[in-house]
């Protein structure tokens, strides 16, 4: 097949690691991909922000960017249609974004079948984080997105939820949770482990990491604790990171804590070799995390919130230890629990490795997923 993919991600974040991944399963499987997007996150570093749009639009008045926002639907409109003449897709797989209905109206304009992939209600995502000037005109475009697609593919049930409320049929959504490379995040690679992690029992958080992680109070316990071999490992980057350093040197335990700051996508099956009890503090409640999915394949043993999202793919005391939400304090005595019990350690690092088979979280069965409603789509036409 002849896919157009739409998307107007200009990040290179985790975003688009999901984008990457459908797009080079969807090459690996024999089809041409034919990508409308913003050029700006090819061409970045991974952690790029969205450069110099991104910058413009932070210093602009919320409702001039929002208006900009709105009118880059048009403009991309003219791009699908130049695309489509062009290329003569046969399908069109679009990522979901807020105030975006153009990618519907080349659908019904060229009559393509349109899959719709959902990863947050970004209506509510803006209202509750950053406030909307046109909301009436934000959820009209949500709605009318999600409403006028062939398929949506939110990455939760929770996130589904959302969509049936919009008034979306049931048999028209797909719940497809994020993905993770097998190939490249393996087993864990003991043989990898830098000297100063050797023989410790590494605790460790991955992503950038802000207050409400609460990563003072994980520290604060590892430091209390009279365990030689701890260590406590922050892989990312973030703007509590000063504020640990300088905790780590009161509490005297300066040795036993490492941040790398910023590491590449790369990079990261190393980073995560180095880790034995892999946090997962705080999650909006419908996501489906990225690193949720590769500690699973790493077989490391985790700790994250009992939000119904996380319960999607987590069971407590079988493949993770889970917390009650928003309870840094039970969150900590999750990880000291491990930190006490190898048998109970082993039992989860296990089981996570055998999740993610038994769910088939992989960004090759995911494609297969989309692929497969596609060619049955184009058969019965």
């Amino acid at each position: 097949m002849k896919i157009l993919y739409h998307h107007r991600v200009a990040s290179k974040d985790g975003q688009y690691v999901h984008i990457d991944a459908i797009v080079s399963q969807m090459k690996a499987k024999g089809h041409e991909v034919i990508m409308v997007a913003p050029q700006v996150a090819e061409e970045g570093d991974f952690g790029s922000d969205g450069g110099w749009v991104s910058a413009v639009r932070a210093k602009m008045p919320r409702f001039i960017s929002e208006l900009l926002e709105f009118a880059y639907t048009f403009l991309v409109f003219f791009k699908l249609v130049k695309a489509i003449r062009q290329h003569r897709p046969d399908v069109i797989y679009e990522r979901y974004n807020l105030y975006l209905p153009a990618g519907i109206w080349v659908k019904k304009l060229f009559k393509l079948p349109l899959q719709l992939e959902v990863n947050s209600p970004l209506y509510d995502e803006r209202v509750k984080y950053g406030g909307l000037s046109f909301p009436w005109l934000a959820k009209w475009s949500e709605y009318y997105a999600w409403r006028n697609a062939d398929r949506v593919l939110p990455v939760t049930h929770v996130l589904a939820g959302y969509i049936e409320n919009a008034g979306v049929a049931k048999d028209k959504i797909c719940v497809i949770p994020n993905g993770v490379e097998t190939e490249v995040f393996m087993p864990q690679q003991l043989q990898n482990r830098q000297p100063e992690f050797k023989d410790k029992l590494v605790i460790g958080f991955v992503g950038f990491c802000r207050e409400w992680h609460q990563l003072d109070q994980v520290l604060a316990r590892l430091a209390a604790m009279p365990h030689e071999n701890l260590h406590f490992l922050v892989v990312g980057d973030g703007p509590v990171i000063a504020g640990l350093k300088k905790q780590a040197i009161e509490l005297n335990f300066q040795d036993k804590f490492t941040s790398t700051g910023l590491v590449s996508r790369d990079e990261m099956p190393f980073w995560l070799d180095q880790i034995d009890i892999a946090l997962q503090p705080a999650v909006t409640p419908w996501a489906s995390p990225l690193k949720m999915l590769e500690y699973l394949a790493k077989g490391l043993a985790i700790v994250a919130p009992d939000s119904a999202n996380i319960k999607e793919l987590l069971s407590d005391k079988d493949n993770a230890l889970l917390f009650a939400e928003d309870n840094s304090a039970e969150m900590v005595d999750c990880i000291e629990t491990l930190i006490r019990h190898d048998e109970l350690r082993s039992q989860l690092k296990a089981r996570a490795i055998e999740t993610i088979a038994e769910k088939g979280l992989t960004w090759s069965n995911n494609a297969d997923t989309i692929l497969a409603w596609f060619a049955n789509r184009n058969s019965r036409h």
